[in-house]
C-alpha cells in the first residue's frame, strides 16, 4: 500500500483529483488530494508561493503523512518542487504528471511561450484582483484535445481564476536542486498544453531534473479527467520503488 498525496495545478482545485482519488484507493492505496491555497471559487486570490506551499506542507503534516508519493499536476509540479524542500524526510518519491519543473530563478510565466506571456500579461492587467483565467479556446484544444465538447465544457465549469502572483512570482529553487529525492516524470503523449518541440515538455522539462523515470501513457493535459482510472494505474506505476 502507497500514500499518495496530488497536487492539482493552475485553475484546479483538489476536488478535479477526485476519480483518481476514488481509483487509486480501489486497489488498496492512500490518496488524498488538498486544494492549494488560493484556488477554488469565492476564495482570495492575494495568494503567493510561499502560502501555497504551506498549505499543501500544513496538510501533509497535520494529516500525520509520511513515505508518501508527491504528485505535482502542471503547474502543480512547481508547488511540489517547493515542498519537498520543507518535507524531504516524508517523501518517497516525487512525481511530475505533465509538471513545471522550473530552473532556479524562474517564474511561470518563463516557462510558456512568448504569446502566452502576453495573454498572461494582459487578463491580469484586466483582472480587479490580478488574476488569470484560461481562456476557453486553448482549454479546448490544447488542455482537453482528447475530449469530447461536452466534457470539456463540463470541467471547465469547474476551473476559477489562477492567483496572479503564481504565475509571475520568481522561485528560488536551489534548495530543491540538492536534493536526491527520487522522481518520476508521467508524460502524456498527445499533451500539447506546452507545445512540442521547443517550448514542449519533453525533454525540455525532464531534463531538469537529473536522474528520473521516465512513464508515458496515451492522452492529453487533463487526464485525471478524460482517462482517471488509466492515469490512476500509471501513477501507481511512476510511484513504485
Amino acid at each position: 500500500m502507497t500514500t499518495y498525496v496530488l497536487v492539482h495545478g493552475a485553475w484546479h482545485d483538489g476536488s478535479s483529483w477526485s476519480q483518481v482519488v476514488k481509483r487509486l484507493e480501489s486497489l488498496g492505496h492512500d490518496a488524498f488530494a488538498p486544494t492549494v491555497a488560493g484556488h477554488g471559487k469565492g476564495v482570495d486570490k492575494q495568494v503567493g508561493y510561499a502560502e501555497a506551499t504551506r498549505s499543501v506542507v500544513d496538510f501533509i503534516i497535520d494529516n500525520d503523512l509520511a513515505n508518501i508519493v508527491l504528485v505535482g499536476h502542471s503547474s502543480g509540479g512547481s508547488v511540489i518542487s517547493k515542498a519537498a524542500e520543507a518535507i524531504s524526510d516524508r517523501i518517497r518519491r516525487l512525481v511530475y504528471l505533465s509538471g513545471i519543473v522550473l530552473n532556479d530563478g524562474e517564474s511561470l510565466r518563463d516557462a510558456v511561450p512568448p504569446h502566452h506571456r502576453t495573454l498572461f500579461d494582459r487578463l491580469s492587467a484586466e483582472s480587479a484582483d490580478a488574476s488569470v483565467m484560461i481562456p476557453f479556446p486553448i482549454w479546448r484544444e490544447t488542455f482537453m484535445n482528447d475530449a469530447d465538447l461536452e466534457l470539456a465544457i463540463a470541467c471547465y465549469d469547474q476551473l476559477s481564476p489562477e492567483p496572479g502572483q503564481l504565475l509571475f512570482e520568481r522561485l528560488d529553487l536551489k534548495k530543491f536542486y540538492a536534493l536526491d529525492i527520487p522522481r518520476s516524470y508521467l508524460l502524456a503523449s498527445e499533451d500539447t498544453a506546452l507545445p512540442p518541440g521547443e517550448w514542449g515538455w519533453h525533454p525540455r522539462m525532464t531534463a531538469r531534473l537529473g536522474l528520473y523515470r521516465l512513464v508515458r501513457m496515451p492522452g492529453g493535459h487533463e487526464l485525471l479527467f478524460t482517462n482517471p482510472e488509466g492515469l490512476a494505474e500509471r501513477l501507481i506505476e511512476a510511484g513504485r520503488d
